[in-house]
């Protein structure tokens, strides 16, 4: 089978390519990095630079299938930057599903599209949506019910927590950058418990949804590694492969948050909007458990998670000096 694989410039996209082409499927990979692409199309892939959020004709190809990895994946930014490529791109991937002729589209979703300033522990595909944390969850939240009505693609959306895997430029590298320069907060005593994916297990989830076959009666998936992860473990053991130690400093909930906050308003008001120094939303990520139920993925795609926290820590940071 031909399969489509939007964002395969990316980091979840380029892992996702080389693993198709490894499984023999032949592998058409779009994006806009010219360098990125040309590696690529060196490993016998038909690397395409376009736009998906330009509104330019899609490229004349044809698919059985399309992986929409394509996103802006950020805790800051411009809403209307992220609504950009994150809406008018799926709008663009759906269209492009279509003229190639597609049969099945699967989505590349986020579940910080459930987060909550509270503890939530095996969150279900069908629990109910608070409002989003950030405009990444909003647009996220707008580009699945988009993908979830078109209903001539069979659509798939999957949830992946908190990407990591060799190549990773922004979870475990972001979390060893911060506790280099500064300490990092401990709230709630450290209690705090979450699951992360190995970024070759979505990319195993992506082809069971690509699969996927029979009268599905669910169309979203949770994916996770399946291990609760206390905080302060993952940030001391990925800081540990860098070959520096976390300090910690005790810090009240409401006062992290309202500092954050301040934070983000500052940063608001300023010109070009930069990244603060913190985010509500990441700091919250120290306080409160957030860990999702993968029994569906397993009972409909046939997938389960395969590489463990501590086998893929050492794959991310193979040959990586401090």
């Amino acid at each position: 089978m031909r399969i489509i694989v939007t964002g395969a410039t990316g980091f979840l996209g380029g892992a996702l390519a080389r693993r198709l082409k490894q499984l023999g499927y032949e592998v058409i990979a779009l994006g806009r990095d010219r360098a990125k692409l040309a590696a690529l199309a060196a490993e016998d892939m038909h690397a395409i630079r376009f736009d998906l959020s330009s509104g330019a004709p899609p490229p004349r190809i044809t698919a059985g299938a399309l992986v929409h990895c394509a996103a802006l994946s950020s805790p800051w930014g411009s809403p209307a930057a992220f609504y950009h490529a994150n809406v008018v791109g799926t709008q663009g991937a759906l269209s492009l599903a279509r003229a190639a002729g597609v049969r099945r589209f699967v989505q590349i979703s986020t579940p910080s599209i459930y987060f909550r300033f509270q503890d939530q522990v095996g969150v279900r595909e069908d629990a109910p949506l608070p409002r989003p944390v950030n405009a990444y969850a909003a647009t996220k939240r707008l580009a699945d019910d988009l993908v979830l009505a078109a209903l001539d693609l069979d659509p798939i959306v999957l949830r992946p927590r908190g990407l990591y895997g060799p190549g990773d430029t922004t979870l475990l590298p972001r979390l060893v950058a911060a506790a280099r320069t500064r300490a990092l907060p401990l709230m709630n005593d450290g209690r705090a418990v979450t699951d992360l994916t190995f970024v070759g297990d979505v990319a195993d989830a992506a082809c069971a949804a690509a699969n996927a076959t029979g009268d599905l009666k669910q169309r979203v998936f949770n994916i996770s590694g399946g291990e609760a992860l206390n905080v302060c473990d993952v940030a001391e053991r990925a800081a540990a492969r860098s070959g520096c130690t976390v300090r910690w400093r005790r810090v009240p909930v409401a006062a992290a948050l309202a500092l954050a906050r301040l934070h983000e308003t500052g940063s608001a008001l300023l010109p070009h909007r930069p990244e603060p120094a913190v985010t509500a939303y990441g700091a919250a990520l120290f306080a409160f458990t957030q860990t999702l139920n993968i029994e569906a993925a397993a009972q409909h795609l046939g997938w389960t998670p395969r590489v463990r926290f501590e086998a893929g820590l050492a794959l991310t940071f193979e040959g990586a000096r401090p």
